[in-house]
């Protein structure tokens, strides 16, 4: 995810012009969780792009499926509404086009306008209409993340596994401990995998993989518009709708609104896309809150390490209350027998950050 607009950096701290571009200034860098964005205006005219650049040094917790987001923005234009344009400069140069205005912002809870959601309704629809093979996009996921068309179960399953394998065992050298200290510990998603398998079949459609707040502008005529395409990918149309709820946090009337109009948008166009999509939301749910459970303790771990971000002591009653929310959502989904209390994950993270000083100092002495 990025932070995309001007005036949302503008109002952070520490925001300074950068170098030209054709004699116009580079504003940026504007930071999300996997790029850097930088946005210029092109030197022959009024339109205004974005570039992005990837953070270094950073875990990747989704799966990435396509290998260009502009080529991807590129086949959508005329079939998706209101998502960035792309400047062509010639056959190996492209350049997004920046969305003015504001993003919906970070209240946890509150409700899209009339207008909003009826757009984010053809949004859903537009979307369920492209079909597997009607997108040529170059893919890089591998090919066991390439389940058959409409095996929505094999679908989930190779998410619980690149969960399992590329966040957990892949760094659990690192995080291992902290992530027993927290009582999650291997084979936590062995309840997901069997979850899986009973999911009702779908057709697949492209999956947006990332609508949550910050990836909805809102521009000077107020319309929404839909940003950061980065974690696209085919698969279970559904698993758009759950990842929105998850991200959004709405209230549960606004859950269950959000939830009907996904319904109506998908009856109206594909009705196969939304075969079972009552029994099964609440298998992706579950699976949407086990992920945060693997990604929040590892952020958790990371941003408590960070130089300069304020006395550690101060920050880890902050973290511990959030892992804490964290575990609870997904106590059910991971088969836990008990969430550890506030003191109990301070006290793991203490250990743990004791730890790596520790690991540190000797590998340099």
């Amino acid at each position: 995810m990025t932070v995309d607009t001007t005036m949302d950096v503008r109002e952070c701290r520490g925001v300074r012009p950068g170098p030209s571009y054709g004699g116009t200034p580079i504003e940026g860098p504007f930071r999300g969780h996997y790029r850097e964005t930088y946005v210029f205006a092109m030197p022959d005219g009024p339109v205004r792009c974005k570039v992005h650049e990837p953070r270094s040094g950073l875990f990747r917790f989704d799966r990435r499926c396509f290998l260009s987001e502009d080529r991807l923005l590129l086949e959508l234009r005329g079939r998706v509404s209101r998502i960035p344009e792309i400047v062509v400069l010639d056959e190996h140069v492209l350049l997004q086009g920046f969305i003015e205005g504001r993003t919906l912002g970070r209240r946890p809870a509150g409700a899209l306008s009339q207008r909003h959601s009826a757009q984010l309704e053809r949004l859903f629809a537009e979307l369920v209409v492209l079909q597997a093979g009607s997108i040529v996009g170059h893919r890089v996921c591998g090919r066991a993340d390439h389940p058959a068309d409409g095996d929505s179960g094999g679908f989930l399953e190779s998410l619980v596994t690149f969960t399992e394998d590329q966040v957990y065992l892949r760094h659990s050298v690192r995080f291992g401990a902290l992530f027993h200290e927290l009582g999650v510990r291997e084979g936590a998603l062995d309840g997901m995998r069997c979850r899986a398998r009973s999911l009702a079949d779908r057709p697949f459609s492209l999956i947006h993989g990332d609508l949550h707040r910050l990836n909805f502008i809102v521009d000077a005529a107020d319309d929404l518009w839909t940003i950061d395409w980065e974690l696209s990918m085919i698969g279970d149309p559904l698993y758009d709708l759950a990842t929105h709820l998850h991200l959004m946090r709405y209230s549960p009337q606004e859950a269950r609104r959000t939830a009907r109009l996904w319904a109506d948008a998908v009856e109206g166009v594909r009705p196969e896309c939304a075969r079972g999509w009552l029994d099964d939301l609440g298998t992706l749910l579950a699976y949407k809150r086990a992920q945060s459970v693997y990604t929040d303790v590892i952020r958790g771990a990371i941003a408590l390490e960070q130089p300069g971000a304020g006395a550690v002591p101060n920050r880890l009653p902050v973290t511990a209350h959030r892992i804490r929310e964290v575990l609870l959502r997904a106590r059910g989904a991971l088969g836990l027998d008990s969430v550890p209390s506030h003191r109990h994950i301070m006290g793991a993270y203490a250990r743990w950050l004791r730890g790596q000083a520790a690991g540190i100092t000797a590998s340099a002495s």
